[in-house]
């Protein structure tokens, strides 16, 4: 929104149609919004309104902030010269720490603190979710689910995670400005779970030159000089203590998620329920069997 004085806003509100009843639920971002604020970026709430009279949806009022979100290739060549592109990685990963860091008692989710079953209900809804819209045989995914059920380490952590924190769901700083994150966009997955969860998700959208498999169609990391996942990967497990061998799980579930995820992309477009895209259903079906395959391979290392 642009006032009269040609000031920017954002207004959050839930998408039109019909959805579940805890999606999307801007009044709950709202409420985490306030509490990260000062102890990570996120935009300023300014106004939150529960009246459905009002836009027919409760939604919520930010600060427009004025960054970059890469979300391609040809965002980064336009928006991001060579030179400034090995300082987003670790940004990113130090924003992360600093969000793992955070007391979930803070933002109203201390009750969920003493669980440690995290990685065991994100397989079960996740694997639930494929197997509600499948509209195909994918044997890959369903063997995938197997070993990584089996094959589920202890939860050694608990801290607040995101649920999809990945480049694009972040606005840095426009170039020549310094590479800082100017805030975390899209907190409506948050709960408190396993934060190696979070790590592996953000490696996985990490793709770098020569992936064969990529959790986005065209991601933005695969120009060159970006940090690598190793990269990555290390300086979280330096400013946290955590092992990278321990990564090698989270990297399979998240592998498998992203491939369910997909899956459901190609099973709505298959079914006509989805909006206006430059991709085919062939392209996600594509995508998401190779992704499956990913997972399968990833999970049958796991020892």
């Amino acid at each position: 929104m642009t006032d009269a004085d040609r000031r920017r806003w954002i207004l959050r509100r839930p998408p039109l149609g019909e959805h579940a009843g805890s999606a999307h639920d801007v009044l709950r971002e709202a409420r985490l919004l306030r509490a990260l604020a000062g102890r990570v970026p996120v935009p300023e709430v300014l106004a939150v309104c529960d009246d459905d009279a009002v836009t027919g949806a409760p939604f919520i009022v930010l600060e427009f902030l004025d960054g970059l979100v890469l979300r391609d290739p040809d965002g980064v060549r336009a928006e991001l010269p060579v030179v400034e592109r090995a300082a987003v990685g670790p940004a990113l990963i130090d924003t992360l720490v600093a969000l793992h860091g955070v007391d979930p008692s803070l933002l109203g989710l201390g009750a969920l603190a003493d669980r440690t079953d995290y990685l065991q209900r994100q397989l079960r809804r996740w694997e639930a979710n494929w197997q509600r819209t499948s509209t195909r045989a994918l044997p890959e995914l369903a063997q995938a689910h197997a070993l990584l059920v089996e094959r589920a380490p202890q939860q050694r952590r608990t801290s607040i995670v995101h649920g999809d924190y990945r480049l694009d769901n972040c606005l840095l700083a426009p170039s020549g400005s310094g590479t800082t994150v100017l805030g975390v966009l899209d907190w409506e997955l948050t709960t408190v779970g396993d934060p190696l969860a979070d790590l592996g998700q953000f490696l996985v959208y990490w793709a770098e030159p020569g992936d064969v498999h990529t959790a986005l169609h065209s991601p933005p990391t695969i120009e060159p000089g970006f940090s690598s996942r190793s990269e990555l990967l290390h300086r979280y497990c330096a400013a946290t203590g955590d092992s990278p061998a321990a990564l090698d799980y989270y990297l399979a579930f998240n592998w498998w998620k992203t491939a369910c995820i997909v899956e459901g992309v190609y099973s709505r477009m298959r079914g006509g329920t989805t909006g206006i895209t430059d991709r085919t259903p062939e392209s996600f079906g594509d995508q998401a069997a190779g992704l499956a395959a990913q997972a399968l391979r990833q999970a049958a290392r796991l020892g």
